[in-house]
C-alpha cells in the first residue's frame, strides 16, 4: 500500500505535465494558424491593391500631362482637364482642416480632461461614437438642409464654404475619438508630477499632457482627411459642380471636387474618357500622398521633440 501511495503523486504530476504540454501544442498550432491567415490577408490585399495601381497607371499616365492638369472640364475628351476640380479639391480640403482640427481636437480634450462623468457626458460620448459610422449621403442632406438653405447668406449656398462644414461634420467624430485615444495613452504618472510641482491643470495639459499625445491626434487627423478628400456622396447633395469652367475665388464661390469630376469622366461611354478618368484618379491620389506626408512629417517631428 505505502508502494501504491507513493507512486500516485507521480502519476499525477507526469499526467498534468503531459495535459500542460498538450495545451501548449494546441496554442502554438492555433497560433501557427492564425499567422498564416494574417499573412495570406495581407498578401492578398497587397496583390490586389497592386493591381488595381498597375491598371489604373497603365491608363492614366498616357494622357496626364501638364494640359491635362491646367485644362477645365470639356465634352471632347482631349480637351478635357482637372484644373477646376483640383483646386476646388484644395479649397474645401484646406479650410476643413482648419475647422476639423482645433474644433475636433478641442471637443476630445474636454470630455477627456475636464468633463465630469455624468449621464450628459456618456450621452455626448454614445452620440459621437454612432456619428462615426453614419453614412456620408445622410451628412450632405444635413448640408444641403442647413448650410446650403438656412444659412444660405452666410455661407452663399451651393459654395465652397457649405462643402466644407458638411465634410468637416462627416470627419469631425473621428478626430474626437482618436484625440481621446490618443490623451488616455499618456501615462497618468505624467499629470501627478505636473501636479505635485504646483501647476494647474490646463498647464499640466498644454505644456506635457498635449505634446506627448500630438503624434497619436495628428495620426487620427489623417486618416480624417484621408476618408474627407474621397468625399463624394456628401458633395454632391450639398451641390459641387460636375461642369464648371473656373476656379473658386472665395468662400462664396461654387466648386467641383475631384471625385465628383472622375466618377463623371467614368460615366461616359467613350473609352478616352475612361483613360482620363485614370490620369484625373493619379492626380487625386498624389493629392492624397501629400498631404499624408505633411501630416506624418508633423507627426514624427512632434514625437522627436517628446
Amino acid at each position: 500500500m505505502a508502494t501504491n501511495l507513493s507512486s500516485r503523486p507521480t502519476t499525477d504530476t507526469f499526467s498534468k505535465t503531459s495535459n500542460f504540454s498538450a495545451n501548449n501544442q494546441r496554442r502554438y498550432t492555433i497560433d501557427k494558424i492564425f499567422k498564416a491567415a494574417a499573412w495570406g490577408a495581407t498578401i492578398i490585399s497587397v496583390v490586389i491593391l497592386a493591381w488595381l495601381l498597375l491598371t489604373i497607371l497603365m491608363d492614366g499616365l498616357g494622357t496626364l500631362n501638364w494640359n491635362f492638369i491646367q485644362s477645365f472640364p470639356s465634352r471632347k475628351a482631349e480637351r478635357a482637364g482637372i484644373i477646376a476640380a483640383l483646386m476646388g479639391t484644395l479649397w474645401v480640403m484646406s479650410l476643413v482642416a482648419l475647422l476639423t482640427f482645433p474644433v475636433g481636437v478641442g471637443a476630445g480634450l474636454y470630455l477627456e480632461e475636464f468633463a465630469g462623468d455624468n449621464w450628459f457626458t456618456r450621452l455626448v460620448e454614445v452620440n459621437i461614437g454612432n456619428l462615426a459610422g453614419v453614412p456620408s449621403i445622410i451628412y450632405g442632406l444635413l448640408g444641403l438642409a442647413v448650410f446650403v438653405r438656412v444659412l444660405e447668406p452666410i455661407t452663399g449656398g451651393r459654395s465652397v464654404l457649405s462643402g466644407a462644414f458638411t465634410v468637416s461634420l462627416l470627419i469631425l467624430p473621428v478626430v474626437i475619438v482618436s484625440t481621446r485615444e490618443a490623451l488616455r495613452a499618456v501615462p497618468n504618472s505624467m499629470r501627478l508630477a505636473g501636479y505635485a510641482l504646483g501647476a494647474t491643470r490646463w498647464q499640466v495639459i498644454w505644456s506635457h499632457v498635449l505634446p506627448a499625445a500630438l503624434p497619436g491626434i495628428l495620426t487620427g487627423m489623417i486618416l480624417a482627411l484621408s476618408r474627407g478628400v474621397g468625399e463624394t456622396a456628401s458633395l454632391i447633395a450639398v451641390g459641387a459642380a460636375v461642369y464648371i469652367s473656373y476656379t473658386p475665388t472665395g468662400l462664396q464661390s461654387q466648386f467641383s471636387a475631384m471625385p465628383i469630376q472622375i466618377y463623371n469622366w467614368i460615366g461616359r461611354p467613350q473609352d478616352e474618357f475612361h483613360s482620363i478618368a485614370a490620369s484625373g484618379i493619379i492626380v487625386l491620389m498624389t493629392v492624397l500622398l501629400l498631404m499624408n506626408a505633411i501630416a506624418i512629417y508633423l507627426r514624427n517631428r512632434f514625437q522627436q521633440e517628446s
